[in-house]
């Protein structure tokens, strides 16, 4: 009987040899950037109570998520976002800490997207939260931390695009749109719809003034034009407050050397209904999707229990390793695997030799040598394998050879 081939379900995908070197090399060298900031690590469960991400939390829709039972009924999920799951570990933990918290994360989340969306259902992600600062100055920290992960990568063409999340719903609330419509209009602005808006619009009794500001939300990007633009559009209090948040902000990066990385989009709106300042969002070439994602949530601990500002992004792995292997940038592996192949007569002298290697630091891979395959086909192994040489312990009397691997 023929035995079948087991594939993995679909939006999720095995990943081996270098492409998984590289990975995790990413990874580790990305980490030591949140690290060199200060923060610190923490880890939370893969799976929660429903609780955690629903509605009134604002994360992803429940039809998007992955809902199982455990034994005494409770309905968890699988992780679609690892914020909330930061902000109940924080609230729990830290419910009494008065100085800010910064604290480093990675691991796997799960959203069920709709399969002609095209995206894979388990991402890999890390990211940091600075939680207990009001400030406009961290909300500069974290947008510097993006453009310093983002170079440690290997980029150069990246822009750091930033939002404010109080500007729309400052004039949302003035305009007294319902949720429904405000949800069809945010969609039709961050899709920079412009003929959408404007259709939407004309069925609504709202001021022509704040008609005139909406329609134009598709365009409002850019460099700080854009910010003056916007300011000249409106005299809400709190729409003004969100601009001059940006200025503020801009101003610092500029001390951090880091304003040419950066650009302002008004119309930048975010599904996650937790954000209450800044979003921003990280493109590069070679990839659709933002590689990083992040904003300033101050509501979100206190559906936990403990009232506190805060903010922070994340990295996504796989968008970020497919931008650059487009841009064809190589990620440097560390690769120190050395190959001890030897004849059956010194096995024992082998085995001895190998773990004082291990124990200096070295890795080794044993193989006694098989009658049947040559020492060419051996190799050929090793290159594929980016093992750096070969030691072949030959039978006892004759000489050893190092091949050496380039």
């Amino acid at each position: 009987m023929k035995q079948k081939l087991l594939h993995t379900p679909e939006g999720v995908r095995d990943i081996y040899n270098r492409e998984c070197e590289e990975k995790l090399t990413l990874q580790d060298n990305l980490y030591q950037v949140l690290k060199s900031y200060g923060y610190r690590d923490i880890e939370t469960p893969t799976f929660e109570f429903f609780d955690v991400f629903g509605r009134e939390v604002g994360t992803i829709p429940s039809k998007d998520l992955y809902k199982f039972f455990d034994r005494e009924g409770n309905t968890l999920v699988l992780r679609p976002d690892i914020t909330p799951s930061i902000a109940r570990a924080a609230a729990k933990y830290f419910s009494d800490e008065e100085f800010p918290i910064r604290l480093c994360y990675k691991g796997n989340t799960f959203i069920n997207n709709s399969s002609y969306q095209g995206r894979l259902k388990e991402t890999t992600e890390l990211g940091v939260e600075l939680i207990g600062d009001s400030s406009v100055e961290a909300d500069a920290e974290i947008v510097a931390m993006v453009v310093d992960t983002m170079r440690k990568a290997g980029l150069r063409d990246f822009q750091i695009s930033i939002g404010q999340a109080d500007f729309f719903k400052s004039l949302q609330k003035e305009a007294g749109i319902d949720e429904e419509t405000e949800q069809e209009l945010k969609q039709l602005i961050s899709n920079k719809n412009h003929f959408g808006v404007e259709e939407l619009l004309s069925g609504l009794k709202i001021r022509p003034e704040l008609k005139r500001i909406f329609t134009s939300l598709p365009q409002l990007f850019g460099n700080v034009d854009a910010l003056e633009q916007a300011a000249a559009m409106t005299d809400n209090p709190g729409a003004l407050l969100a601009i001059n948040r940006l200025y503020e902000l801009h101003q610092i990066l500029k001390d951090y050397g880091f304003e040419q990385y950066i650009s302002f989009d008004l119309g930048m709106l975010s599904n996650y209904m937790y954000y209450t300042g800044i979003i921003f969002r990280a493109y590069t070439y070679g990839t659709g999707g933002a590689i990083v994602k992040g904003g300033r949530y101050d509501g979100l601990l206190g559906h936990f229990g403990k009232s506190a500002p805060s903010i922070g992004f994340v990295v996504v792995l796989e968008q970020l390793l497919r931008a650059l292997s487009r841009q064809k940038i190589r990620i440097p592996l560390k690769m120190s695997n050395v190959l001890f192949l030897y004849d059956e007569s010194r096995k024992a002298e082998v085995i001895k030799r190998a773990q004082e290697s291990r124990a200096n630091g070295i890795n080794v891979e044993l193989m006694k040598k098989s009658e049947g395959k040559s020492e060419e086909e051996y190799i050929a192994f090793a290159k594929k394998r980016y093992l750096n040489h070969i030691m072949y312990f030959r039978e006892s009397g004759q000489e050893d050879t190092i091949y050496e691997m380039n």
